[in-house]
This record gives structure tokens, sequence and C-alpha cells, in this order.
């Protein structure tokens, strides 16, 4: 590259590889990546796996209240000058591959390149929306539709050109903890959406497009 050209950056490329404050990590299953109350000094992005997110009360009630996969950033609140321990813990769901950024490594390239800033600040933002949408839902939809919507969103319904897709296993207990219900119930909604064939466990669960209209229903 000659000195008259000016140098590209690739947002893709820097959050797949190590260098300067950064290195891969890989994680088994059920292996906590990062604990509530520990010190925050980097942010993690999600190359491979799903992971969760918990948080836990004073007496001890443990509560998900997110999960990710592939293209999600975890921890990113560390960048933040008045959050210096974790507010939440991250576990992983199934294998997972991880890119550790440093927090000042962090701030560096947010500073340094447009092109990355807007992309995260694009991710948060859309992660703020989510978390609204979370929250409506938690206030005005039935157990059945949040349910209905999790599994979706799980499946990453419409992120991919597919209309089916197989989610990662995870237990009824995580999603009663979602969804702010009984295991009995999400047991039972489980058991309705694979008879009307709304879902089906074929080595994984397998959510189909036509759950959608348990969430249109009204």
């Amino acid at each position: 590259m000659s000195s008259g050209q000016a140098r590209t950056f690739d947002p893709k490329l820097f959050l797949s590889q190590t260098g300067l404050g950064r290195v891969i990590l890989q994680y088994p299953k059920n292996k906590v990546i990062f604990a509530q109350g520990d010190p925050g000094d980097a942010v993690f992005y999600i190359q491979t796996g799903r992971a969760k997110l918990s948080v836990l009360s004073a007496r001890g009630k443990e509560a998900t209240i997110a999960l990710l996969g592939e293209g999600d950033f975890m921890g990113e609140g560390c960048i933040a000058s008045d959050q210096p321990l974790r507010a939440a813990s991250a576990t992983t769901v199934t294998h997972c591959v991880v890119l550790r950024i440093d927090k000042d490594a962090m701030l560096n390239v947010l500073h340094r390149e447009h092109v990355f800033s807007d992309l995260f600040v694009a991710y948060i933002v859309g992660r703020y929306n989510q978390t609204q949408a979370d929250l409506v839902d938690q206030l005005f939809n039935s157990a059945e539709k949040r349910l209905a919507r999790i599994l979706l969103l799980l499946a990453r319904f419409g992120k991919e050109e597919r209309s089916e897709n197989v989610v990662p296993k995870i237990s009824q207990e995580t999603l009663a903890e979602m969804v702010g219900t009984t295991r009995a119930r999400i047991n039972f909604f489980m058991n309705r959406f694979r008879q009307l064939g709304l879902i089906d466990y074929n080595g994984g669960l397998e959510v189909h497009s036509s759950l959608l209209a348990i969430m249109l229903h009204e």
C-alpha cells in the first residue's frame, strides 16, 4: 500500500482475530465467562456459540435476562466509567469461541475508528430496542406469547434467509426465568406448540415460522 493510500479498517477482521489487547478464548458448555460483581475490565464478542446473561438478587434468586449468540457483545457496560463492576453474569449455553477485548483496547478502537464506533453504537441501540420490547412483552402479553417470542428470538428468525431454525438445547427452567412463569407452564405450552406443529424435536428444538401465528393472534 502506498503512503498516499488511506488505511482501511475492517471491523469484521478486527473482531475475528487476536491482536494488541485482544485474545480468542474457548469455553465449554455451562462455563462462567464472567460473574456478577467481577471487575469490568474487558468486553467480550461471541464468534460462535450461545451464552446467557443472568442476575442474582440479594436473596439469592437467579434470573436469566438475555440469551446471546454469534455477533453479540457481552460486558460492554464496562466502558462506562460509572460501572466498574459486572452487573450480571455471563455463562455459556453451548461451546463458545469468544474474543476478549481489554477495556483500554476497546476504548481506543472506538475513539480511533469511526466505522467501528458506528457499528458498535448501532448494536447498542439495537440491544436497547430489544430490551424495551422485552419490557412491553412482559407487561402486556400472555405467558404463551412471551414464550413464542423468546423461541423466535432464540432461533434468530428473520436474521437468516431460512424459515426454520434449530435452537441450541436450553432448559425449561431457563425459559421459565425469561418468560416469568413456572416450569410447569412452559412444559404445557411447549407440548401445545409441538402438537400444533409449530415446533419439533429433531436432535434439537426446531422452530417453525408458523409460530409467528401465536404472536399475531389476539
